[in-house]
């Protein structure tokens, strides 16, 4: 593993520090997803699927966090010389970089990283949980998990998924800390993005919880609905999309303020022209925009629409509540 380890180092160390952090961690992702595709196809099963999807995220994150100490680590391992430390996470928080001088971590890059773990474990721990309780099984993979090729490319549009959502976070991750040194401490934008995240995963984790509780009662037979209408349900057809969406947006904001500045860009050895600007805004824009996409036209809204329209399109009840209640954004009366 760790020979594997160098030798990926060693052929994505690029001059371009953006190229030096992408190339890896986009490998991971589609190694990681290649691995679990594996056994998946063998068993027919999808019960670990999005499980393997948050792991991608979390093994991402936390390698392009990490890459310039290993290889740094890596250099001094072939050199015989005494290994460096890792960089500590509590010293990129209190903003003191001198323990581990050019290798050191923002803070920025440390919370993001954390936003996007955070996000992960509590959506794979549902998703894995639900899909358990429905005895390994979901209706997305009907007529995939018995086609090796469909299987294994749903295993790759996942490692897609993963990569083109992380764009922003790599992108961050891959800045220098003397470039960092030059920027404020805190700017608009990361309070702005902050706030989106955190408002976004809690109305995602509460919507999700409150279906869960739902469904717990409908099954303990304490209520009799077919559809769930209370809550933030009541405030939009499908407000877990709706939180996800936003909390994207506030990770891609507070990247978008660091990547577009002139420190960022030639951090990342972009040029400091208009069009490097534009590189960059796009390179954080483009998570944000992918999710909302797929929620909007692929596996998110279009199938729960389809699916509740099918079974219960003909009832007065459903009707009127589909007619009240916004599809995405929340009413806020």
């Amino acid at each position: 593993m760790v020979t594997v380890l160098n030798t990926l180092l060693h052929a994505t160390n690029f001059r371009n520090p953006f190229l030096r952090t992408l190339v890896p961690s986009i490998s991971a992702a589609f190694g990681i997803q290649a691995l679990a595709a594996v056994p998946s196809i063998i068993g027919q099963t999808e019960r670990f699927y999005d499980l393997s999807g948050s792991l991608t995220y979390i093994s991402c994150t936390a390698l392009s966090l990490y890459l310039p100490a290993l290889r740094a680590r890596s250099l001094a391992a072939s050199n015989g010389a005494p290994l460096p430390a890792f960089p500590s996470v509590i010293a990129a928080l209190r903003g003191n970089a001198a323990p581990a001088g050019a290798m050191a971590l923002n803070w920025r890059q440390v919370v993001l990283s954390a936003a996007v773990s955070i996000w992960a474990t509590r959506l794979g721990s549902f998703l894995f949980s639900r899909i358990t309780a429905e005895n390994g099984t979901d209706s997305r993979f009907d007529n995939i998990r018995n086609s090796p090729p469909k299987f294994l490319g749903a295993f790759g549009a996942q490692a897609l998924w993963v990569s083109t959502c992380l764009l922003p976070v790599l992108a961050i991750n891959s800045i220098p800390q003397t470039a960092f040194a030059a920027m404020p401490l805190l700017g608009l934008t990361d309070i702005l993005g902050i706030m989106l995240y955190v408002g976004g995963i809690t109305f995602e984790a509460t919507a999700d919880r409150q279906k869960s509780k739902w469904m717990e009662e409908k099954k303990a037979k304490k209520h009799e609905e077919d559809f769930l209408t209370r809550d933030l349900w009541s405030k939009s057809r499908h407000p877990n999309y709706f939180g996800e969406s936003t909390l994207w947006t506030g990770i891609a904001t507070t990247s978008a303020g660091v990547l577009a500045s002139k420190a960022g860009l030639m951090g990342m050895g972009l040029s400091t022209g208009l069009g490097g600007s534009a590189a960059a805004v796009a390179m954080a824009a483009v998570s944000p925009a992918f999710v909302t996409f797929l929620l909007f036209k692929v596996s998110g809204i279009p199938l729960s629409e389809k699916k509740y329209d099918e079974r219960y399109g003909d009832r007065k009840d459903y009707q009127e509540w589909k007619k009240n209640t916004p599809m995405f954004f929340p009413k806020l009366w």
